[in-house]
Parts: C-alpha cells; sequence; structure tokens
C-alpha cells in the first residue's frame, strides 16, 4: 500500500509539472511573461527537466525575469543532468564561453554534452561540432565532416555550405568541385548568402 501511495504521489507531482510548464508556454506566447516564468520556475524545482530548460532561457534572455546567465547556466546544466538534449547544447555552449574551472575540464565537458545532443538529432549541435573539429587546435577533418552533413541533412544551409567548402578545399573527403557546387547551389537556394557568394566566384 505505501508503495502504492508513493507512486500516486511521483505521478501527481509529474502531472502538476507538466501543467504548470503548459501554462507557462501558453503565458509566453501571450506575452506574459513574468507569469509564465512563474509557472516555468515552480515546475523546474519540482525537477521537471523541460521547465528547467524553459527557466535557463528565461534567465539567458531576460523574459519574466532578469537577465542572469549564471542562473541560465545553473538550470541548463539541471535539464542536461536529466538527458533533455537541447539543455545538453545550451549548457555545453555556457561551459565554453562563461562556465567555471579550468579550461581544460569545461571542454572535455562540453564537448561530451554537444555529442550526447548531436546524437540526440540537434541540428544546432550537430552544426557546432562540425565547425569545432573542422577548426580546432587539432583538426579533426572526417569527424568533422560527419556531423556536417547531418545538420545539413536537418536543412541547416550554414552546413551545407562548409559541406561545400569540404569537397572544394577536399577536408575529410576527395577534392570533388561537381560535388562542391551541388552543395553550394542546395544552400544558396536555401538562402545562404555565402554560399551565393562563392558560386559566383
Amino acid at each position: 500500500l505505501e508503495e502504492a501511495a508513493f507512486q500516486l504521489q511521483q505521478i501527481f507531482r509529474i502531472d502538476i509539472s507538466i501543467a504548470l510548464n503548459i501554462l507557462g508556454t501558453e503565458s509566453m506566447r501571450a506575452g506574459h511573461c513574468r507569469a509564465a516564468f512563474t509557472c516555468f520556475k515552480l515546475a523546474a524545482d519540482r525537477g521537471y527537466s523541460k521547465a528547467q530548460f524553459n527557466v535557463g532561457l528565461c534567465y539567458e534572455h531576460g523574459r519574466g525575469t532578469e537577465k542572469d546567465l549564471e542562473k541560465a547556466g545553473f538550470y541548463y546544466c539541471q535539464a542536461a543532468s536529466s538527458s533533455h538534449p537541447m539543455a545538453q547544447y545550451r549548457y555545453a555552449r555556457y561551459l565554453l564561453q562563461h562556465g567555471p574551472g579550468s579550461c581544460w575540464d569545461r571542454h572535455h565537458q562540453a564537448v561530451a554534452l554537444l555529442e550526447q545532443a548531436a546524437g540526440a538529432g540537434i541540428t544546432e549541435a550537430q552544426a557546432y561540432l562540425g565547425v569545432f573539429y573542422m577548426r580546432g587546435l587539432q583538426p579533426q577533418e572526417k569527424r568533422g565532416l560527419k556531423y556536417l552533413l547531418q545538420a545539413a541533412n536537418s536543412g541547416d544551409a550554414q552546413s551545407r555550405y562548409h559541406v561545400g567548402v569540404c569537397y572544394e578545399q577536399g577536408l575529410g573527403v576527395q577534392q570533388n568541385v561537381a560535388e562542391a557546387l551541388r552543395h553550394y547551389r542546395q544552400s544558396a537556394g536555401a538562402g545562404n548568402r555565402q554560399a551565393r557568394e562563392r558560386l559566383r566566384a
């Protein structure tokens, strides 16, 4: 009986968190940022990862509350530890730009989070890793190209442009101007200015 009561409490707690998060989302859409933040915060403090991510966004952009990157990082970290893919991406970016601790530790943790987010299909993480591996201190061109292709295939025009550069210059793949042109055309067709300029050149 105790076990059943505990399970009911857990379900009730989760349901309230989901409802608060939905209410927060609707309030944000209606332009009631302060009310939205209050709802997100209540759900986040109950351990609901989607709300923790939303609180992180509010703190990062100053919506419904004062802008505070450290608090944003804290809530992204909370959500990331529950395997929220977009929070993993945001927290990784936070670590690379503002995080505490040694540069090596932050870098190592951020890359691991980006890899997880990219594996979960987050296009922004795939694009970031693609460029990161291409331009790092010790470039890993084949790995970079793999992530750029994933992001490009998810519709990211900038990554499609970078894939064209890889084929044009032979980075992580055999040089192939025809293939480079194909990628530049696709990227330009999606509105990428750099790809249009490259095609003219």
